[in-house]
């Protein structure tokens, strides 16, 4: 063990920290400090974060001297929390002290790291940040807004979730900015724009006004070789914006080491990378407690009850369970409730959640059964309002563990001290230290806890240098998509893939144009180009091409047909198999505007074929039921089919145009589908999380004339009479949101 090890270990072990006892640690520190090497100014920076989470413990005699210490590691921010105790002892201490308060934000101060960004955003810089979770990155955006030195601003997140989480920290700022978060809001010509969007959003949002700064979080996103399927629309985005405005920007990650050479010259931009964090992760391992020579099932019988005693354990803390997969994550919380169950563990103050899913849902979906014991599930599958409200009661402190997929992991800030690594893959592959790190940084939370605590029941993977590509930049033809090969500038494309982008440049300049703004598939539109030219010709198919507002059946699969295998395909088995299943629940949906209906749907068809239908089977099979009737509302109905719709929407129009023919419409179906079938001027408020069968209820006493912004107002003014007809749930999130 080495020195420090040994120091934070005396730190948490030992009852009380005398004068004597500081003296002999601070000493250390500073002849740490004074190596003037990364290595050791973290290990001194170590050994004060587990002082300050042990600050009960410090003789008082000796506040002044740890105050010396904090100051020159630059923790400015805990000074400022804990001023009672940590106080500046001179005026030039608190010269010093007042550099590095925030200019724009009240009652706020960065530490030395955070300064050092904020310092370079402000002065015109583009900067390319990679610093650990904890480091803060996100307050530098709300710095940026509140200095108001920008007119359009874009902030480009990876969820909608964290868009959401964004737009509830900076809606104070409505005043100076109109806040964007839907393509059908036009910006304002008065005042300030604020856009928080989606890359997909980006692409689809026109006109765009001039856009002075650009932000993007989590970029390493931008990356083809850490295959996330968004990366071509992320890249695209940022073409789109620099080449026609050339902001600003600011790019935030975690734990890059670095990115493609050339690429930080070409647009003036700064690679920072940083280490600093407020918060200290302790690693314990569980993995060697697993006997792994056994089967798969008996390695997770092993890892199962050891999960259900570590987690009685940590009852009284909020623990994050990392699960590979939705279906495991369902699975480990219902086997952790029957646990409790067992156990006798009481019931926690239940939230105003369940009692929503009991009239809703259904009090048989196991979600209601885990609130009721301060459990929850949390995946990318989960309603908007609902996966936000997990999060809100488990920061609030009355959910005590979440059984999570990656969504949670990349998508959304908790409090959460503990997480623990069950799994050690994502989806069907193995997660690398990159994973693994982003994962760890979950744990602690800087301001709320200075140390978190990640518990592997699993190996730690192999560390290994992240270099994060840049595709358009790049132009690794072994890589490089056509959907980002056809955003690039003529004049940068690289000699390597020369040919190919001449192909392309090949296809006629309108058709070239559509495929560009669509952002999907160059090959499968220009599939669908040539399926539609060869349709158009029979007067049996016109009637399915040729027509607006809604569609039939037929006309609906028509559509859906000619997408698949171009546009989009069944592959994950995941609730729909094929086009005449598909169409079948969109008319379901379209018809009944209720979820429930495609639950109920499912669930029938399930058991239809089952001979011995236990109690436990139909728990399970009804669980199943809600995940993928969720998956096809958030998959399919809400992203797949209104971009497919509108992709061959706009490439019929296209062709109807150059041969003077009527042409279809189906923009209306796309924008209702969008919009969850909610009348138009309060769709934005699903956007905000509000329950769509709450929000149709609110038709009744919203008047329909109002614009977005102005059904916002009414709400404020008029929220004792949306209240009379709303749940205790709905009224929760309606404060919450607006």
């Amino acid at each position: 063990m080495d020195k420090t090890k040994e120091v934070v270990s005396e730190i948490e072990k030992i009852k009380s920290i005398s004068f004597d006892e500081s003296f002999k640690i601070i000493s250390h520190c500073t002849q740490l400090l004074s190596q003037h090497s990364v290595e050791a100014e973290l290990s001194a920076r170590k050994i004060v974060i587990h002082i300050l989470n042990n600050w009960e413990k410090v003789d008082s005699n000796a506040y002044e001297v740890w105050t010396d210490l904090i100051e020159t590691l630059g923790f400015y921010p805990y000074i400022q929390k804990n001023r009672t105790d940590l106080k500046t002892n001179s005026f030039a201490d608190d010269i010093r002290m007042s550099y590095f308060q925030s200019d724009f934000l009240d009652n706020t101060y960065l530490h030395k790291e955070q300064k050092k960004i904020s310092n370079y955003l402000l002065s015109g810089k583009n900067i390319i940040a990679s610093a650990p979770t904890s480091f803060g990155k996100s307050l530098l955006i709300e710095e940026i807004v509140a200095s108001k030195k920008y007119r359009n601003i874009i902030i480009i997140q990876p969820t909608l979730a964290l868009l959401d989480e964004t737009r509830l920290k900076l809606k104070k700022y409505v005043d100076d900015y109109k806040i964007i978060v839907r393509t059908s809001q036009p910006y304002s010509e008065d005042k300030r724009n604020l856009f928080l969007l989606t890359a997909e959003r980006v692409m689809e949002y026109e006109p765009l006004p001039p856009i002075d700064f650009l932000i993007i979080d989590e970029f390493y996103k931008l990356s083809l070789r850490r295959k996330d399927d968004r990366a071509d629309t992320l890249n695209n985005a940022f073409l789109k914006v620099v080449n026609k405005f050339h902001p600003k920007f600011y790019f935030l990650g975690p734990n890059i080491d670095g990115i493609t050479e050339g690429f930080a010259e070409k647009y003036d931009a700064i690679f920072y990378k940083s280490d600093f964090s407020l918060v200290d992760c302790n690693v314990i391992d569980k993995s060697y407690l697993i006997d792994w020579n056994k089967s798969d099932k008996q390695i997770d019988k092993q890892k199962i009850e050891i999960l259900c005693t570590l987690l009685s354990e940590l009852q009284n803390e909020q623990t994050l369970i990392y699960c590979s997969t939705p279906a495991r994550a369902r699975r480990m919380a219902k086997i952790y409730l029957e646990y409790v169950q067992r156990m006798e563990q009481a019931k926690s103050k239940p939230v105003p959640l369940i009692e929503w899913i009991n009239k809703n849902i259904s009090p048989e979906w196991s979600l209601a059964k885990e609130l009721q014991y301060g459990v929850a599930i949390h995946d990318g599958s989960l309603q908007k309002h609902m996966g936000a409200s997990i999060i809100k009661y488990f920061n609030e402190g009355r959910l005590k563990c979440i059984f999570c997929t990656s969504t949670i992991i990349e998508g959304v800030n908790t409090s959460a001290k503990n997480v623990i690594l069950f799994d050690e893959k994502k989806g069907g592959s193995e997660i690398d230290f990159f994973d693994y790190s982003n994962i760890k940084g979950r744990s602690g939370r800087m301001m709320e806890h200075y140390v978190g605590r990640i518990f592997n029941f699993c190996h730690i993977p192999i560390q290994n240098r992240i270099v994060i590509d840049i595709p358009f930049y790049e132009q690794d033809p072994e890589i490089l998509t056509n959907e980002i090969l056809i955003n690039i500038k003529k004049e940068d494309i690289k000699q390597e893939v020369r040919n190919r982008y001449d192909q392309i440049e090949a296809l006629p300049a309108d058709l070239l144009e559509i495929i560009k703004q669509n952002g999907v598939s160059v090959n499968g539109q220009i599939r669908i180009y040539k399926r539609l030219i060869s349709d158009l010709k029979s007067r049996d198919v016109l009637q399915n091409i040729q027509w607006s507002q809604l569609p039939t059946w037929d006309q609906m699969s028509y559509i859906l047909e000619v997408a698949e295998n171009n546009l989009f395909n069944f592959d994950d088995k995941r609730g729909v198999f094929s086009v005449k299943q598909l169409a079948r629940y969109l008319n379901m949906y379209r018809s009944k505007k209720n979820i429930i209906e495609i639950v109920n749907d499912i669930y029938n068809s399930r058991i239809e074929s089952v001979k011995n239908l236990t109690e436990e089977r139909k728990a399970k099979y009804y669980d199943e039921a809600v995940e993928t009737a969720f998956h096809i509302y958030r998959h399919w109905f809400q992203f797949t089919v209104p971009k497919a719709f509108r992709v061959v929407d706009s490439i019929q129009r296209l062709i109807c145009e150059r041969r003077n023919m009527k042409s279809g419409s189906y923009s209306f179906f796309v924008q209702q589908l969008e919009n969850d079938f909610i009348r138009e001027n309060l769709s934005i408020l699903v956007e905000f999380g509000i329950p769509s069968n709450a929000v149709r209820r609110l038709e009744s006493v919203i008047p329909a004339n109002l614009s977005e912004d102005g059904v916002i107002d009414y709400i404020r003014k008029n929220r004792n009479d949306m209240n009379k007809i709303l749940l205790p749930y709905e009224r929760e999130r309606l404060e919450q949101c607006i």
